[in-house]
């Protein structure tokens, strides 16, 4: 008999820019177009309130990113944070993106809070440590690669315990891990280099009050097919996860 298909749960954390899902789509279905066709995936809409029941009833957790402050402590919010922190004892894989990443770090004792130096936009570079050459996630990664990226919080302490995966110049904790299986990633595997020119282009007028030039930004976005290659190596793990 055929083993059924990985279940894998989308906790939704908010939505992007109306003029964006006008055209691309929504956080969840980037999320669907990156992991592999073969999981069997549902998106529980958290901020609506939704939890997903027992968290062992999943194969593997993805948590979206979301326009959304981890620091206001909304109670949708602390509500997902006790369920995450609760999946990651019991060692169900879970990706946390952007909001996702804060999000895991907040519930698993780390500390969150606005960038002391402000916001992190566009096609940047990452660099992994040699802690991740042995990372089930991102061993297979090159040490450098191209990410998208559009934050103004970030995590500020890493939860104890805790494996410092990747960083750049600006941002000291671009990717971690806790325990065997939870993971969180600053930038967005998700986005593609048109919905990252797309965010940009949104955020122009705020990008140009804060002293940036958001034309050289949009200018200089590439594609990042490294890091968009972490939601099928998540997929593989899950998968390998469940077989045993």
């Amino acid at each position: 008999m055929s083993q059924p298909n990985p279940k894998v749960v989308i906790l939704k954390t908010g939505s992007t820019y109306p003029a964006i899902k006008d055209q691309f789509g929504d956080f969840d279905e980037w999320f669907l177009s990156g992991l592999s066709p073969g999981l069997d995936i549902t998106v529980i809409n958290t901020e609506a309130g939704e939890l997903p029941g027992d968290p062992t009833d999943w194969d593997g957790i993805v948590v979206t990113g979301s326009p959304a402050m981890v620091s206001n402590r909304e109670p949708w919010s602390e509500n997902a944070a006790k369920w995450l922190a609760q999946a990651a004892n019991q060692a169900v894989p879970i990706l946390g993106v952007c909001y996702g990443h804060q999000l895991l770090a907040h519930a698993l004792g780390g500390e969150v809070g606005y960038h002391p130096e402000g916001r992190e936009s566009g096609t940047q570079r990452v660099e992994l440590l040699a802690s991740a050459q042995d990372d089930p996630l991102f061993g297979s990664m090159p040490s450098t690669f191209s990410a998208q990226l559009t934050h103004k919080q970030s995590v500020l302490r890493l939860p104890p315990g805790a494996v410092l995966l990747g960083h750049n110049e600006f941002e000291p904790h671009q990717a971690f891990r806790v325990g065997k299986c939870a993971w969180g990633v600053q930038f967005h595997p998700e986005f593609s280099d048109a919905i990252m020119r797309a965010y940009l282009g949104v955020q122009a007028p705020d990008l140009e009050s804060e002293g940036f030039d958001s034309q050289d930004m949009i200018n200089s976005v590439i594609s990042a097919p490294e890091a968009s290659g972490l939601l099928e190596r998540f997929s593989a793990l899950v998968t390998e996860n469940k077989i045993g």
